[in-house]
């Protein structure tokens, strides 16, 4: 996957909370330093994140992606 993003953080996904229409996800980034982000749940489903999947937060302005290979 390419993307002209150069704000990728690394971490583990340490909680998900599923929505009716969104899912809550929870990134650790370092030992007690989280980012949390909202995603839609077709979003979570699509990608198949689950507790323990080590992903990428990706940062733009005010909004957190997940990425995930």
């Amino acid at each position: 996957m390419k993307l002209s993003a150069r704000n990728l953080i690394p971490g583990k996904v340490k909680d998900v909370t599923v929505g009716m229409v969104n899912a809550e996800v929870v990134i650790e980034i370092a030992p007690a330093v989280e980012i949390v982000s909202v995603i839609t749940k077709n979003s979570l489903e699509r990608m198949d994140i689950k507790v323990g999947d080590e992903v990428e937060a990706m940062v733009k302005a005010t909004s957190v992606m997940v990425v995930k290979d």
